[in-house]
């Protein structure tokens, strides 16, 4: 009936929770916390504000740091064009080997580097410039000189029109991006797990 109450449905909340890909997360976080940075990938709610920055008819090279488990990446790969390619850079065994499985596409070029040598994978993969980096890697937990490593170098293989698109769990590396980016615009998706700083950074 249309005025029945309808009880929550924990079984498949819980089903939805402890996928295999969400497990998989999990434990790396337990073994890895300062470079996963939180226990459970991020939320589609999030995943499509980010996403909304991205101009996806212009958009021919994207570049992700730290994919994880794809939460990113897939959605992506269905947005982008049939021409366009995406670089992802990750650093975690258990997760290259994850999306390695799970991912087949020809447009994904999944590499096993730090996001302080995008400049040198680009140059080894004959790309010029990105058109967007999306990281969500946790800058909190890096040093001083690699978190501004990353920045400087995202700026450098980045085109005129580029963008960098950041989600964070921490203010930590505004000061970063705002030291070397001409435009940094700030977001929050109050509605994640735990709010999330967004911000989107023009050359």
């Amino acid at each position: 009936m249309g005025d029945t109450a309808r009880k929550p449905n924990h079984r498949s909340r819980r089903g939805r929770l402890l996928t295999p890909a969400n497990l998989l997360f999990f434990r790396n976080f337990l073994k890895h916390p300062s470079k996963i940075g939180w226990l459970l990938p991020s939320s589609p709610r999030l995943v499509n504000e980010v996403l909304r920055q991205v101009d996806w008819d212009r958009a021919r090279l994207i570049v992700e740091y730290g994919p994880g488990t794809g939460q990113f990446t897939e959605p992506v790969l269905e947005r982008m064009r049939p021409d366009a390619h995406l670089i992802a850079l990750e650093i975690n065994a258990d997760f290259v080997a994850y999306l390695n499985g799970a991912i087949k596409d020809p447009r994904l070029y999944l590499v096993r580097e730090s996001a302080a040598q995008i400049d040198a994978v680009l140059a080894r993969l004959g790309f010029a410039q990105a058109d967007y980096v999306i990281s969500g890697i946790p800058f909190a937990t890096l040093p001083h000189q690699l978190r501004d490593t990353i920045v400087r170098k995202t700026h450098s293989v980045l085109r005129p029109t580029g963008r960098f698109l950041v989600y964070q769990l921490s203010d930590s590396v505004l000061p970063y991006l705002e030291a070397v980016f001409g435009q940094v615009s700030r977001g929050v998706e109050i509605l994640h797990i735990l709010p999330a700083r967004l911000y989107y950074c023009s050359p």
